[in-house]
């Protein structure tokens, strides 16, 4: 299963940048980045069949093994891509988080998208590491 974090604006060369990179290459499952601008241009067309996550303030607040078990479900199911999208500023409107499969929150905070985005690369790679059974993720 293909994890693809699909981002509005550009992260740059950054410390931010390595950091969502340092984590990514741990992730056991495949992943991408791709950045689209803040306003227009497409979404890439998805792997079929694929699961859609918005990253969206009016969200789920999913605990790390929470997350594990969504990817867990999906990878067995025949999933073969997990398409996590960060929005512009202004977040997603009605329609377009009526199109996702599932919506999560880090928490009700705005956070800056380079810090999203590093944020859910280390979800990502925790929540492979939980499903591997790797000691970084302690529970309780």
């Amino acid at each position: 299963m293909l994890l693809h974090i699909i981002a509005r604006g550009k992260i740059g060369r950054g410390p931010e940048a390595e950091l969502v990179e340092r984590y990514l290459k741990r992730v056991a499952l495949p992943t991408r980045i791709t950045e689209l601008p803040d306003r227009g241009g497409k979404l890439p067309a998805p792997a079929a069949p694929g699961v859609t996550v918005m990253l969206d303030e009016t969200g789920e607040q999913l605990s790390s093994l929470k997350l594990a078990k969504h990817i867990e479900r999906w990878r067995d199911d025949g999933m073969r891509e997990g398409r996590f999208l960060i929005g512009a500023a202004d977040g997603f409107d009605d329609a377009a988080r009526g199109d996702a499969d599932l919506l999560i929150a880090f928490g009700r905070m705005t956070w800056p998208h380079l810090m999203a985005r590093a944020m859910l690369a280390e979800q990502l790679w925790r929540a492979s590491s939980i499903l591997a059974n790797h000691p970084y993720h302690r529970e309780g």
